[in-house]
Protein backbone atom coordinates (compact mmCIF):
# COMPACT_ATOMS: atom_id res chain seq x y z
CA UNK A 1 0.00 0.00 0.00
CA UNK A 2 1.59 3.45 -1.15
CA UNK A 3 0.34 7.11 -0.08
CA UNK A 4 0.69 9.61 -2.41
CA UNK A 5 -1.04 13.19 -1.63
CA UNK A 6 -2.95 11.95 0.93
CA UNK A 7 -4.71 8.87 -1.25
CA UNK A 8 -3.39 5.20 -0.40
CA UNK A 9 -3.64 2.69 -3.39
CA UNK A 10 -1.75 -0.27 -4.30
CA UNK A 11 0.03 -0.89 -8.07
CA UNK A 12 -2.28 -3.58 -9.29
CA UNK A 13 -5.30 -5.67 -8.12
CA UNK A 14 -4.87 -9.90 -7.54
CA UNK A 15 -7.36 -10.13 -10.40
CA UNK A 16 -5.16 -7.71 -12.34
CA UNK A 17 -2.07 -9.70 -11.44
CA UNK A 18 -3.16 -13.08 -12.83
CA UNK A 19 -4.33 -11.88 -15.75
CA UNK A 20 -1.04 -10.41 -16.18
CA UNK A 21 1.19 -13.20 -15.39
CA UNK A 22 -1.01 -15.55 -18.07
CA UNK A 23 -0.40 -13.31 -20.47
CA UNK A 24 3.28 -12.30 -19.87
CA UNK A 25 3.72 -16.79 -19.94
CA UNK A 26 2.25 -16.54 -23.17
CA UNK A 27 4.01 -13.56 -24.41
CA UNK A 28 7.39 -15.15 -23.18
CA UNK A 29 6.40 -18.46 -24.79
CA UNK A 30 5.95 -16.62 -28.19
CA UNK A 31 9.52 -14.56 -27.41
CA UNK A 32 11.55 -17.49 -26.23
CA UNK A 33 10.33 -19.99 -29.82
CA UNK A 34 10.81 -17.23 -32.04
CA UNK A 35 13.86 -16.15 -33.74
CA UNK A 36 12.79 -12.27 -33.78
CA UNK A 37 8.74 -10.60 -33.22
CA UNK A 38 10.12 -7.89 -35.61
CA UNK A 39 8.11 -8.97 -37.99
CA UNK A 40 5.24 -10.06 -36.05
CA UNK A 41 2.19 -9.12 -38.75
CA UNK A 42 1.67 -8.43 -42.55
CA UNK A 43 -1.63 -7.23 -43.72
CA UNK A 44 -2.26 -9.61 -46.51
CA UNK A 45 -5.39 -7.67 -48.58
CA UNK A 46 -6.30 -10.91 -49.77
CA UNK A 47 -6.89 -12.70 -46.77
CA UNK A 48 -10.39 -13.60 -45.76
CA UNK A 49 -9.47 -13.06 -42.31
CA UNK A 50 -6.96 -11.94 -40.72
CA UNK A 51 -4.94 -12.85 -37.40
CA UNK A 52 -7.18 -11.34 -35.25
CA UNK A 53 -10.13 -13.57 -36.35
CA UNK A 54 -12.54 -10.07 -37.64
CA UNK A 55 -11.73 -7.61 -39.39
CA UNK A 56 -11.94 -4.13 -37.46
CA UNK A 57 -10.45 -0.92 -38.30
CA UNK A 58 -8.59 0.61 -35.82
CA UNK A 59 -8.72 4.20 -34.35
CA UNK A 60 -5.99 6.07 -32.10
CA UNK A 61 -6.54 8.51 -29.52
CA UNK A 62 -3.23 9.19 -27.28
CA UNK A 63 0.40 10.24 -27.42
CA UNK A 64 3.59 8.98 -28.76
CA UNK A 65 3.49 5.40 -27.35
CA UNK A 66 -0.03 5.43 -30.39
CA UNK A 67 1.71 8.18 -32.58
CA UNK A 68 2.19 6.58 -36.14
CA UNK A 69 3.85 9.60 -37.86
CA UNK A 70 2.14 12.64 -37.18
CA UNK A 71 5.28 14.40 -37.14
CA UNK A 72 6.51 11.82 -40.09
CA UNK A 73 7.55 14.41 -43.12
CA UNK A 74 10.13 16.15 -41.10
CA UNK A 75 11.66 13.92 -39.15
CA UNK A 76 12.29 11.50 -42.38
CA UNK A 77 13.38 14.24 -44.38
CA UNK A 78 16.09 15.69 -42.41
CA UNK A 79 17.00 12.29 -40.02
CA UNK A 80 15.05 8.98 -41.45
CA UNK A 81 13.25 9.32 -38.56
CA UNK A 82 9.33 9.72 -38.27
CA UNK A 83 8.09 7.78 -35.26
CA UNK A 84 9.17 7.34 -31.49
CA UNK A 85 11.36 4.54 -31.70
CA UNK A 86 13.84 2.78 -33.60
CA UNK A 87 12.67 4.02 -37.21
CA UNK A 88 12.10 2.84 -39.20
CA UNK A 89 9.82 0.83 -37.49
CA UNK A 90 5.98 -0.45 -36.58
CA UNK A 91 4.73 0.85 -32.93
CA UNK A 92 2.92 -1.50 -30.92
CA UNK A 93 -0.60 -0.25 -32.26
CA UNK A 94 0.10 -0.64 -35.68
CA UNK A 95 1.15 -4.23 -35.04
CA UNK A 96 -2.23 -4.45 -33.42
CA UNK A 97 -4.12 -2.81 -36.42
CA UNK A 98 -2.65 -5.67 -38.76
CA UNK A 99 -3.49 -8.52 -36.52
CA UNK A 100 -7.44 -7.16 -37.41
CA UNK A 101 -6.12 -6.78 -41.24
CA UNK A 102 -5.78 -2.64 -40.94
CA UNK A 103 -3.37 -0.41 -42.02
CA UNK A 104 -3.24 2.21 -39.64
CA UNK A 105 -2.29 5.69 -40.73
CA UNK A 106 -2.19 9.31 -39.24
CA UNK A 107 -5.27 11.50 -39.18
CA UNK A 108 -3.11 14.25 -39.76
CA UNK A 109 0.68 15.46 -40.77
CA UNK A 110 2.43 18.20 -40.02
CA UNK A 111 4.40 20.64 -37.26
CA UNK A 112 7.65 21.59 -37.18
CA UNK A 113 7.02 24.83 -39.61
CA UNK A 114 4.10 23.12 -41.26
CA UNK A 115 0.14 23.50 -40.27
CA UNK A 116 -1.67 20.17 -39.38
CA UNK A 117 -3.04 18.89 -42.47
CA UNK A 118 -5.57 15.65 -43.03
CA UNK A 119 -3.70 12.76 -44.17
CA UNK A 120 -6.72 9.95 -44.40
CA UNK A 121 -6.09 8.10 -41.85
CA UNK A 122 -7.47 7.34 -38.12
CA UNK A 123 -4.78 7.34 -35.80
CA UNK A 124 -5.39 10.86 -34.17
CA UNK A 125 -2.63 10.85 -31.46
CA UNK A 126 0.22 12.96 -31.35
CA UNK A 127 3.45 12.93 -29.25
CA UNK A 128 3.82 15.08 -26.79
CA UNK A 129 -0.18 15.61 -26.34
CA UNK A 130 -1.30 15.63 -22.57
CA UNK A 131 -4.99 14.54 -21.99
CA UNK A 132 -7.01 17.50 -22.21
CA UNK A 133 -4.43 20.64 -21.91
CA UNK A 134 -2.00 22.67 -24.17
CA UNK A 135 0.87 22.72 -24.55
CA UNK A 136 2.33 19.45 -24.53
CA UNK A 137 5.84 18.34 -24.34
CA UNK A 138 7.76 19.57 -27.01
CA UNK A 139 4.88 22.27 -27.88
CA UNK A 140 6.61 25.39 -28.74
CA UNK A 141 5.77 28.32 -26.32
CA UNK A 142 3.28 30.80 -25.96
CA UNK A 143 3.96 33.69 -28.30
CA UNK A 144 6.20 32.21 -30.40
CA UNK A 145 5.25 32.77 -34.36
CA UNK A 146 3.17 30.24 -35.20
CA UNK A 147 3.40 28.46 -32.28
CA UNK A 148 0.41 25.95 -33.04
CA UNK A 149 2.91 24.31 -35.16
CA UNK A 150 6.51 25.94 -35.03
CA UNK A 151 7.18 22.57 -32.90
CA UNK A 152 5.30 19.44 -32.15
CA UNK A 153 1.65 20.19 -32.90
CA UNK A 154 0.50 18.35 -29.68
CA UNK A 155 -3.42 17.97 -29.84
CA UNK A 156 -4.65 16.86 -26.38
CA UNK A 157 -6.70 13.50 -26.48
CA UNK A 158 -9.79 15.14 -25.85
CA UNK A 159 -9.66 17.59 -28.90
CA UNK A 160 -8.89 14.56 -31.15
CA UNK A 161 -11.77 12.73 -29.99
CA UNK A 162 -14.07 16.02 -30.55
CA UNK A 163 -12.09 16.07 -34.40
CA UNK A 164 -13.11 12.88 -34.69
CA UNK A 165 -16.43 12.80 -33.48
CA UNK A 166 -17.00 16.42 -35.67
CA UNK A 167 -16.53 14.28 -38.84
CA UNK A 168 -18.01 10.60 -38.18
CA UNK A 169 -20.42 11.92 -35.28
CA UNK A 170 -20.09 8.35 -33.82
CA UNK A 171 -18.43 4.54 -33.39
CA UNK A 172 -18.73 1.53 -34.99
CA UNK A 173 -19.42 -2.01 -34.06
CA UNK A 174 -16.24 -2.51 -36.69
CA UNK A 175 -14.08 -0.45 -35.35
CA UNK A 176 -11.67 -1.07 -32.41
CA UNK A 177 -10.75 1.95 -30.37
CA UNK A 178 -7.11 2.26 -28.84
CA UNK A 179 -6.44 4.92 -26.50
CA UNK A 180 -3.73 6.11 -23.99
CA UNK A 181 -2.20 9.32 -22.36
CA UNK A 182 -0.79 11.07 -19.17
CA UNK A 183 2.43 10.67 -19.45
CA UNK A 184 3.00 13.94 -21.23
CA UNK A 185 0.70 15.47 -17.62
CA UNK A 186 3.49 13.94 -15.54
CA UNK A 187 6.45 15.62 -17.27
CA UNK A 188 4.78 18.85 -17.91
CA UNK A 189 3.64 19.10 -13.75
CA UNK A 190 6.48 17.93 -11.91
CA UNK A 191 8.68 20.25 -14.50
CA UNK A 192 6.55 23.29 -13.16
CA UNK A 193 6.65 22.28 -9.69
CA UNK A 194 10.43 21.75 -10.07
CA UNK A 195 11.04 25.37 -11.14
CA UNK A 196 8.46 26.44 -8.33
CA UNK A 197 10.39 24.10 -5.87
CA UNK A 198 7.36 24.36 -3.16
CA UNK A 199 5.49 21.46 -1.35
CA UNK A 200 2.42 23.24 -2.34
CA UNK A 201 3.84 23.15 -6.08
CA UNK A 202 4.33 19.61 -6.14
CA UNK A 203 0.64 18.89 -4.40
CA UNK A 204 -0.49 21.21 -7.34
CA UNK A 205 1.28 19.07 -9.66
CA UNK A 206 0.05 15.80 -7.96
CA UNK A 207 -3.55 17.22 -8.12
CA UNK A 208 -3.65 17.91 -12.21
CA UNK A 209 -2.30 14.39 -12.76
CA UNK A 210 -5.14 13.13 -10.89
CA UNK A 211 -7.43 15.43 -12.77
CA UNK A 212 -5.73 14.43 -15.94
CA UNK A 213 -6.31 10.56 -15.38
CA UNK A 214 -9.99 11.25 -14.44
CA UNK A 215 -10.25 13.43 -18.02
CA UNK A 216 -8.88 10.32 -19.85
CA UNK A 217 -11.62 8.16 -18.23
CA UNK A 218 -14.24 10.27 -19.75
CA UNK A 219 -12.63 10.22 -23.00
CA UNK A 220 -13.15 6.39 -22.50
CA UNK A 221 -17.02 7.36 -21.36
CA UNK A 222 -17.81 9.64 -24.21
CA UNK A 223 -16.36 7.03 -27.00
CA UNK A 224 -18.22 4.23 -25.12
CA UNK A 225 -21.71 6.66 -25.47
CA UNK A 226 -20.64 7.94 -28.77
CA UNK A 227 -21.22 3.47 -30.05
CA UNK A 228 -17.88 2.11 -29.32
CA UNK A 229 -17.97 -1.92 -28.70
CA UNK A 230 -14.37 -2.73 -28.63
CA UNK A 231 -12.25 -0.43 -26.82
CA UNK A 232 -9.07 -1.09 -25.44
CA UNK A 233 -7.32 1.67 -22.66
CA UNK A 234 -3.82 1.70 -21.41
CA UNK A 235 -2.75 2.64 -18.04
CA UNK A 236 0.12 4.90 -17.37
CA UNK A 237 3.82 2.60 -18.06
CA UNK A 238 6.04 3.26 -14.59
CA UNK A 239 7.87 5.67 -15.77
CA UNK A 240 10.32 5.37 -12.83
CA UNK A 241 11.29 1.99 -14.92
CA UNK A 242 12.07 3.85 -18.23
CA UNK A 243 16.14 5.08 -18.34
CA UNK A 244 14.62 8.75 -17.15
CA UNK A 245 13.97 7.06 -14.13
CA UNK A 246 17.15 5.00 -13.96
CA UNK A 247 18.94 8.15 -13.94
CA UNK A 248 17.14 10.26 -11.67
CA UNK A 249 17.87 10.87 -8.41
CA UNK A 250 15.98 8.80 -6.52
CA UNK A 251 16.07 6.13 -9.43
CA UNK A 252 12.48 6.47 -10.32
CA UNK A 253 11.23 6.16 -7.10
CA UNK A 254 8.75 9.32 -7.53
CA UNK A 255 8.18 8.44 -11.23
CA UNK A 256 7.01 4.80 -9.91
CA UNK A 257 4.33 7.09 -7.33
CA UNK A 258 3.16 9.60 -9.19
CA UNK A 259 2.74 6.89 -12.05
CA UNK A 260 0.60 4.35 -9.69
CA UNK A 261 -1.52 7.78 -8.70
CA UNK A 262 -2.73 7.94 -12.44
CA UNK A 263 -3.74 4.42 -12.37
CA UNK A 264 -5.34 4.18 -9.40
CA UNK A 265 -7.45 7.36 -10.15
CA UNK A 266 -7.44 6.27 -13.64
CA UNK A 267 -8.79 2.81 -12.37
CA UNK A 268 -11.30 4.55 -9.94
CA UNK A 269 -12.63 6.60 -12.42
CA UNK A 270 -13.44 3.90 -14.90
CA UNK A 271 -15.27 1.83 -11.65
CA UNK A 272 -17.27 4.54 -10.68
CA UNK A 273 -18.56 5.11 -14.29
CA UNK A 274 -19.09 1.41 -14.30
CA UNK A 275 -16.99 1.10 -17.26
CA UNK A 276 -14.56 -1.94 -16.31
CA UNK A 277 -16.41 -4.22 -17.88
CA UNK A 278 -16.75 -2.50 -20.90
CA UNK A 279 -12.78 -2.28 -22.19
CA UNK A 280 -9.84 -4.09 -22.22
CA UNK A 281 -7.63 -2.37 -19.86
CA UNK A 282 -4.21 -2.84 -20.24
CA UNK A 283 -1.59 -2.89 -17.44
CA UNK A 284 1.15 -1.56 -19.16
CA UNK A 285 2.73 -0.56 -15.80
CA UNK A 286 2.89 -4.42 -14.84
CA UNK A 287 3.91 -5.39 -18.33
CA UNK A 288 6.89 -3.06 -18.64
CA UNK A 289 7.98 -3.65 -15.07
CA UNK A 290 8.04 -7.43 -15.41
CA UNK A 291 10.09 -7.55 -19.20
CA UNK A 292 12.68 -4.91 -17.50
CA UNK A 293 12.89 -7.54 -14.62
CA UNK A 294 13.43 -10.52 -16.78
CA UNK A 295 15.17 -8.87 -19.85
CA UNK A 296 16.73 -12.03 -20.27
CA UNK A 297 13.88 -14.16 -21.02
CA UNK A 298 12.16 -11.64 -23.74
CA UNK A 299 15.43 -11.21 -25.71
CA UNK A 300 16.88 -8.09 -24.92
CA UNK A 301 20.33 -7.52 -24.29
CA UNK A 302 19.66 -3.96 -23.05
CA UNK A 303 16.94 -2.98 -20.09
CA UNK A 304 16.62 0.41 -18.87
CA UNK A 305 20.27 1.22 -17.93
CA UNK A 306 20.94 2.31 -21.77
CA UNK A 307 19.23 3.57 -24.98
CA UNK A 308 19.31 2.38 -28.11
CA UNK A 309 19.66 5.71 -30.31
CA UNK A 310 22.61 7.83 -29.89
CA UNK A 311 20.66 11.10 -28.66
CA UNK A 312 23.39 13.26 -28.61
CA UNK A 313 24.19 12.13 -32.30
CA UNK A 314 21.25 13.48 -33.35
CA UNK A 315 21.59 16.64 -31.58
CA UNK A 316 24.70 17.15 -33.12
CA UNK A 317 23.22 16.70 -37.09
CA UNK A 318 20.78 19.17 -35.85
CA UNK A 319 23.41 21.62 -35.35
CA UNK A 320 24.74 20.84 -38.29
CA UNK A 321 21.75 21.59 -39.89
CA UNK A 322 21.28 24.84 -38.14
CA UNK A 323 18.00 23.89 -37.02
CA UNK A 324 16.58 25.68 -33.98
CA UNK A 325 16.94 24.79 -30.83
CA UNK A 326 18.69 21.76 -31.41
CA UNK A 327 18.44 19.76 -28.12
CA UNK A 328 14.46 18.97 -29.27
CA UNK A 329 15.80 16.69 -31.80
CA UNK A 330 17.33 14.28 -28.83
CA UNK A 331 14.33 11.98 -28.86
CA UNK A 332 13.83 8.94 -30.52
CA UNK A 333 11.46 10.70 -32.87
CA UNK A 334 14.84 11.46 -35.23
CA UNK A 335 16.51 8.30 -34.09
CA UNK A 336 17.47 6.17 -37.39
CA UNK A 337 19.84 3.31 -38.25
CA UNK A 338 22.80 5.78 -38.54
CA UNK A 339 22.47 7.00 -34.92
CA UNK A 340 21.45 3.71 -33.51
CA UNK A 341 24.07 2.91 -30.25
CA UNK A 342 25.10 -0.57 -31.61
CA UNK A 343 24.03 -2.06 -35.21
CA UNK A 344 21.00 -4.26 -33.66
CA UNK A 345 20.29 -1.85 -31.36
CA UNK A 346 16.53 -1.88 -32.05
CA UNK A 347 16.03 -5.73 -31.00
CA UNK A 348 18.57 -5.64 -28.18
CA UNK A 349 17.98 -2.51 -26.32
CA UNK A 350 14.37 -2.33 -24.53
CA UNK A 351 14.26 1.68 -24.76
CA UNK A 352 15.04 4.07 -27.12
CA UNK A 353 15.43 7.01 -26.02
CA UNK A 354 14.50 7.68 -22.35
CA UNK A 355 11.09 6.59 -21.94
CA UNK A 356 10.12 5.33 -25.68
CA UNK A 357 10.13 1.30 -26.78
CA UNK A 358 12.70 0.21 -29.27
CA UNK A 359 11.02 -1.69 -32.49
CA UNK A 360 11.41 -5.17 -30.00
CA UNK A 361 9.72 -3.94 -27.04
CA UNK A 362 6.99 -2.70 -29.23
CA UNK A 363 6.37 -6.49 -31.10
CA UNK A 364 6.21 -7.59 -27.32
CA UNK A 365 3.68 -5.26 -26.11
CA UNK A 366 1.15 -5.82 -29.18
CA UNK A 367 1.30 -9.68 -28.49
CA UNK A 368 0.47 -8.67 -24.50
CA UNK A 369 -2.36 -6.85 -25.77
CA UNK A 370 -3.45 -9.06 -28.49
CA UNK A 371 -3.79 -11.89 -25.97
CA UNK A 372 -5.54 -9.75 -23.49
CA UNK A 373 -7.94 -8.68 -26.09
CA UNK A 374 -8.71 -12.21 -27.26
CA UNK A 375 -8.58 -13.74 -23.87
CA UNK A 376 -11.95 -10.17 -22.85
CA UNK A 377 -13.96 -11.98 -25.19
CA UNK A 378 -14.73 -8.08 -26.12
CA UNK A 379 -13.77 -8.56 -29.69
CA UNK A 380 -15.61 -11.48 -31.61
Amino acid sequence: MKTVNGREFTAKSNITCKVLLRITAIVMAITIGSTSLLAACHLDATATTPPGGVKLQVIAFGDSLLDVGTYEQFAKANFDGGQFTTNPSKIFVQNLACTYGDLLLPAFQGGFGRPLAPSGGFDYAQGGSRVSMQPGINHAATGTPNADFSRQTTIPVTDQLNTYLSVNQRFHPNQLVVINGGANDVFFNLEVAQRAGTAAALQAAEQAIAQSASDLANVVDVVIAKGATHVVLLNLPDLGTTPQGFVSADHGQSLTQISQLFNSTLQGALQSKKLLDKVVLLDAFSLVDNIVTHFHDFGFKVSNTAMGCNLQAQIEKATTLKLDNPTQFGESLFCSPATFTTEDADESFMFADTVHPTTHLSAVISKAVEQQVISSGLVR
